[in-house]
């Protein structure tokens, strides 16, 4: 995957190899400078995805990990039941191995080794609007984001184009269109369901789930090793076609072909050296994880892209003379305003008709709802501020008829059922102080790290929101005309969305943040964080499209201010 030498000086250094740090190394690499990507975890080549092609029945106790092997390894990254199977465990960590704290649960779920989350993601991809980036100032919460969609607008068409996002045009504000592909289409229940909601709520728009999946593929545009989805559903496992976008079959190769990539798995980061004549980031400390060698690394300039809870980690643990309480941290603010989304709360039910109707493959999406609460003053709801979306699909179920056994029970079985709709309400979670992460420095992991703690629960906004959210679910399902409606509302601990995000914010002043308006540390002019911690407030979409577009805006930003000297 790159040049692995032994220099130890390299024009940059991109610390984790995920979503953010894989495109941060491949924007430095492509604009010519040598970049040394650091991965805590092991090495994986695109391709070595061992259940990619595996059948359940192929699968050890069908696909579900056993019982005592969840209670030894996997206890806290279990706890959302359905997250930790056999085809999936290999990239999922393990905790009697990735030992964390917590004053009040988190369900911290990750997975190490070369291209992080980018190979497990859900690959949903929504624009933030102006709703976004002003809903802190107009609602006198946190502080204001440091820029607004404009500011942003052409990195997301830049990095739609690059990524490959199917999706249908819907002229929203609250969620602008961008460069897509063709969309995978609603199928006939999810159409009826779209066109029924659009008859007695105008303001709920179903619309095909935008998603990373190739639909058409381009190599001139999509480049690295992509090819066409092939709708098969296994995207978790890894996919050998390339045909989601992931560190692996994207950014990685397109970096390592410019010959300006060294790729180093296996590098524990513990912190950034900060020189105090300089005022600038020198360099990394790491530990080898198989060796367990001390190592430095010196660069002029940092992305730091480990994930919002590790970036912020690492900050926090480069103490020096300068910054006694974490690198940046003149603020207080590191490690504090902890978000994420939650969910556990939406309806199903079955909807009547179509069953001389069928669909083709196991398309990788269903369908969304877009934030429709709050939006103006027309939408505006008395009981919280914020909203939620929905994600959801339709499917039909399996026969389960009563009474027959052997050949007839077989017969009816093997039946297509009637079509089930279910959707999945995501809220947003608001940037609290109080809200934390921090590290415990009497408490050391296995490399001698601090062991990170949380500090954070939903509060009273959050609760109503998914009071509403599920009423919604409901009202929808019933105006579709679906009958035996059953809703849930499970209230999730922070972190079970994975949309982790906010511990070293964006922000107008120095006083109150951590990162300027081009995610670059107020306090040290060379060190950029473009990951989830830099979010100044979660809104309802899925982020990671927004961490790539921030993080080849603060790319192009870093490569100015480098020709200029000034980093």
């Amino acid at each position: 995957m790159g040049n692995m030498n032994t220099d130890t000086h390299y024009d940059a250094i991109v610390i984790g190899s995920g979503i953010s740090g894989g495109f941060a190394a491949m924007e430095l690499c492509t604009k010519g400078y040598k970049t040394l990507l650091l991965e805590r975890g092991r090495m994986v080549q695109h391709g070595e995805y061992p259940t990619a092609h595996m059948d359940t029945w192929d699968l050890p106790n069908r696909n579900k990990v056993s019982l005592a092997e969840k209670e030894q390894h996997y206890a806290k990254q279990n706890r959302l039941n359905w997250w930790v199977n056999e085809d999936n465990k290999h990239w999922i960590n393990k905790d009697d191995v990735n030992p964390y704290n917590e004053d009040q649960r988190f369900d911290w779920i990750r997975g190490d080794h070369v291209a992080g989350r980018s190979i497990m993601w859900g690959r949903q991809c929504y624009r933030w609007s102006d709703i976004d980036f002003t809903a802190n100032l107009n609602d006198g919460v946190a502080v204001d984001w440091p820029i607004r969609y404009a500011d942003i607008e052409p990195w997301y068409d830049y990095v739609e184009t690059f990524v490959g996002v199917s999706g249908q045009a819907e002229g929203l504000k609250q969620i602008p269109d961008g460069k897509f592909l063709k969309p995978f289409a609603l199928n006939c229940a999810e159409q009826s369901f779209r066109e029924s909601v659009a008859k007695v709520y105008p303001e709920r728009v179903v619309t095909p789930g935008r998603v990373a999946n190739l639909t058409e593929y381009n190599p001139e545009v999509h480049k690295g090793t992509r090819g066409q989805c092939q709708s098969r559903d296994r995207c978790w496992r890894g996919c050998p076609f390339g045909a989601y976008f992931s560190s692996l079959s994207a950014t990685l190769p397109v970096a390592r072909e410019t010959g300006n990539l060294t790729l180093r798995p296996d590098s524990v980061v513990l912190e950034i050296l900060y020189d105090a004549e300089s005022k600038r980031a020198s360099g990394v400390r790491v530990k080898d994880a198989q060796t367990g060698e001390l190592l430095e690394f010196s660069a002029r300039v940092i992305f730091c892209n480990a994930s919002a809870v590790a970036s912020a980690a690492i900050l926090l643990n480069s103490r020096s003379d300068s910054f006694p309480n974490g690198l940046g941290n003149s603020s207080g603010e590191l490690g504090h305003n902890l978000m994420d989304h939650h969910y556990g709360m939406g309806a199903s039910g079955v909807l009547p008709g179509h069953l001389d109707e069928y669909y083709q493959g196991r398309k990788p999406t269903g369908f969304y709802i877009p934030r429709f609460t709050n939006i103006d003053e027309s939408t505006k709801h008395e009981g919280f501020i914020r909203g939620f979306g929905y994600q959801g699909g339709a499917r039909r179920i399996q026969n389960s008829p009563e009474g027959l056994v052997g050949e007839g029970l077989k017969a009816e079985v093997l039946k297509p059922g009637p079509y089930h709709i279910g959707m999945s309400c995501f809220g947003e979670m608001l940037p609290y102080h109080e809200n934390r992460m921090y590290l415990n420095f009497n408490e050391r992991d296995q490399h001698g790290f601090p062991l990170i703690t949380f500090d954070a629960k939903l509060r009273d906004n959050e609760m109503k929101l998914r009071e509403y959210g599920v009423k919604c679910a409901v009202e929808m399902l019933e105006a579709a005309g679906c009958t035996d409606i059953t809703s849930y509302n499970s209230l999730t601990a922070p972190g079970a969305c994975i949309h982790e995000m906010g511990t070293a914010r964006m922000g107008r002043d120095a006083k109150t943040s951590v990162l300027n308006q081009w995610n670059q540390l107020h306090d040290v002019a060379n060190v950029f964080v473009t990951d989830g911690a830099c979010m100044t407030s979660s809104g309802t979409q899925n982020p990671s499209i927004t961490y790539m577009a921030l993080t080849a805006r603060a790319v192009d930003y870093a490569d100015k201010q480098m020709q200029q000297g000034l980093i």
